[in-house]
């Protein structure tokens, strides 16, 4: 691999995502072969101890912008190119596409080789609008590869882009540490601290915001209760809409048969993976297109973790589910729909086996951080 520069905005200890996507994979790069460009966190002392603590144990060089928010500006691309120069880059990695990518004649003049732009789901409603297309255009002209997460992302995006660089179009999606998620990740534990051991329990993990669906699980939910009684609705996370959903719970009646856990250290996730029977999120696009789910990875931490899953329809997240083999895919924002497959399930202890054991398959054989990793190397 060539000496790789990585120009992003989006990197730890920055909470999110793409911060973990890209903080993941320059693990699995050569840390000797690395030098990242990134914004700072938070201008307050607290923050700014958190990030020099958390930059002084990364194996590669870290370089921070003094910004919060790293832009395509002048400044920036001086200070990128320059970086570039200094270490001896000879390719460029842009965490995410937009709109970073708008620096790579700057840096390709300065002597980069490979440019490489990965996009997530904000890029595909970038492809919506005519000024942000005319923008894409330019970054798929002036990089070598632009990757996408999966299909529904990839041809949202390519139809902005020139036919050349529709053809230059890599898949790159996130990976998921099979070795931290798995069927034995301690969610009896989580179970019994939660008084929800021997009852029936379908888990969310995701943040708290209005795409994500919790709202039609607790709408779903008096129909599950009705088959199912002793269901409990575990929604894992923090976030804006954790109040509307606990009012929603209660107008709806089903108050006590839902648990709020908050946010919770990424290191208890797995556990709470684990202490489910399904995994539930069926996510909706929202905002005319603007507000869709890019992949949804949760759903592949919940299948390494042996989980079936019921997904929404909206954007990348079909991607992520082998629809009747590793969970089922419902039209987002419809309870009914959500309440029969997660009944189903409830219902089918085989059914929920097989799907699960699929769908750890189905992360062994595609989704591993290793194979992606190596797919960016050949990127690079």
């Amino acid at each position: 691999m060539h000496k790789t520069l990585i120009v992003t905005n989006d990197f730890p200890p920055r909470p999110g995502g793409i911060q973990a996507f890209l903080h993941n994979m320059a693990l699995r790069l050569d840390p000797g072969q690395l030098v990242v460009y990134a914004s700072t966190w938070k201008r307050s002392r607290e923050g700014a101890l958190a990030t020099a603590a958390f930059d002084a144990e990364q194996p590669f060089t870290v370089v921070r912008d003094r910004t919060t928010m790293l832009l395509p500006t002048p400044g920036a691309t001086r200070r990128a190119t320059a970086l570039l120069r200094e270490h001896g880059c000879a390719s460029v990695w842009f965490g995410a596409a937009a709109p970073l990518g708008l620096m790579a004649p700057a840096l390709r003049r300065a002597g980069a080789e490979r440019l490489v732009a990965t996009t997530h789901g904000h890029e595909a409603g970038w492809a919506q609008l005519p000024a942000a297309r005319q923008l894409l255009r330019r970054i798929g002209d002036a990089t070598d590869t632009i990757t996408y997460l999966g299909e529904y992302t990839r041809s949202r995006i390519a139809g902005a882009l020139t036919p050349e660089a529709a053809g230059r179009m890599a898949q790159l999606p996130p990976g998921v540490d099979e070795k931290t998620f798995h069927p034995d990740s301690g969610g009896d534990e989580v179970r019994a601290r939660l008084g929800l051991t021997d009852r029936p329990v379908v888990v969310c993990v995701s943040r708290l915001v209005p795409r994500k669906g919790q709202d039609t699980l607790i709408r779903a939910l008096p129909r599950i209760l009705a088959a199912e009684p002793d269901t409990v609705l575990l929604i894992v996370g923090g976030g804006p809409y954790e109040q509307d959903l606990r009012r929603l719970a209660r107008e709806t009646g089903v108050a006590a048969s839902v648990r709020f856990t908050g946010a919770v250290p990424w290191s208890e996730l797995p556990a709470h993976y684990g202490a489910g029977d399904v995994f539930a999120m069926p996510c909706r696009t929202r905002r005319g297109g603007l507000d869709v789910e890019g992949l949804g990875i949760v759903y592949l931490e919940a299948s390494a973790t042996g989980l079936p899953v019921v997904a929404g329809d909206s954007g990348g997240a079909p991607d992520a589910v082998l629809d009747g083999e590793t969970g089922w895919v419902v039209r987002g924002g419809d309870p009914a729909e959500a309440a029969d497959r997660i009944t189903a399930l409830l219902r089918d202890a085989g059914l929920r086996r097989r799907m699960g054991e699929r769908g750890r398959r189905w992360v062994e054989e595609k989704w591993r951080w290793d194979l992606l990793a190596e797919r960016l190397r050949t990127l690079l």
